[in-house]
């Protein structure tokens, strides 16, 4: 049955990172399939819009500049905040959105994009859960969400080496769920421990598997901020890091294809 699967990708740049769409089943070119990824980015572009901190005219920004009321803002912006409130509360501190450096100006600000990107695809995934008979993968900038119905084998989702992204270090079979990464292979040391304000170091890169990709995506940033005692507190979620000295540690769960 696998062999007669037809598969078909689409890709757009958003929130200045590749998101790709990958869809198989009978017949992947099907009218609904289209709709539901053309509904997928659009989302996500609206997040970006109104949630980008590097847009000067989201509403993020308005509100940070003085210029936007919250209760006039888009209600998600109150979402995504009372949302970062719930992550600093559930992580002890490690994931904090508050005095974050701007990369351009190194000017402390209110920055949710440690749990946007996440919230978003996950919030935009329900069209293509929508879809009657398809298998799904949702790629944003490395953070993945999947889905793989019946008759269908799971998603492999790989794993970069931060030591050298080019290489991949491993490989997670999923059927359901998320998978998301956290480190500075390809930013640098932008995360940030909340702590002390400085750049977190104890840390290549951390990888987080469960079924949320809002939850993985701020598991992952908390831990890449705190270092390898985060991993003891991730359950149900399961993880594999790499610490700053070359490392591998894993929870307990963790499985690989």
């Amino acid at each position: 049955m696998t062999a007669r699967l037809a598969r078909r990708a689409w890709v757009e740049q958003i929130m200045g990172l590749p998101v790709s769409v990958h869809v198989r089943g009978a017949d992947p070119a099907r009218p609904d399939v289209e709709l539901a990824v053309a509904r997928v980015f659009a989302d996500l572009c609206r997040a970006d819009a109104v949630l980008s901190p590097y847009r000067d005219a989201s509403d993020l920004s308005r509100w940070e500049r003085g210029e936007l009321a919250l209760g006039d803002a888009d209600p998600d912006l109150a979402l995504v905040m009372e949302l970062c409130d719930l992550a600093r509360e559930r992580t002890g501190g490690w994931f904090d959105a508050a005095g974050l450096p701007e990369p351009r100006t190194g000017r402390r600000r209110y920055d949710p994009s440690g749990l946007v990107k996440g919230w978003a695809v996950q919030r935009a995934a329900r069209h293509l859960a929508a879809l009657d008979g398809a298998g799904w993968c949702l790629n944003a900038g490395g953070d993945v969400l999947v889905h793989a119905p019946e008759g269908q084998p799971p998603w492999r989702v790989g794993i970069e080496d931060p030591a050298r992204p080019d290489r991949v270090m491993a490989v997670v079979a999923r059927r359901g769920g998320a998978v998301a990464t956290s480190g500075g292979a390809h930013r640098g040391a932008h995360i940030i421990d909340p702590h002390t304000g400085r750049p977190a170091a104890a840390v290549r890169s951390v990888t987080v598997a469960g079924p949320d990709l809002l939850w993985a995506d701020v598991r992952a940033t908390a831990a890449a901020a705190r270092g390898p005692d985060a991993l003891a507190g991730l359950a149900p979620y399961e993880a594999l890091m790499i610490t700053g000295a070359g490392e591998r540690l894993t929870t307990p769960g963790w499985t690989e294809d």
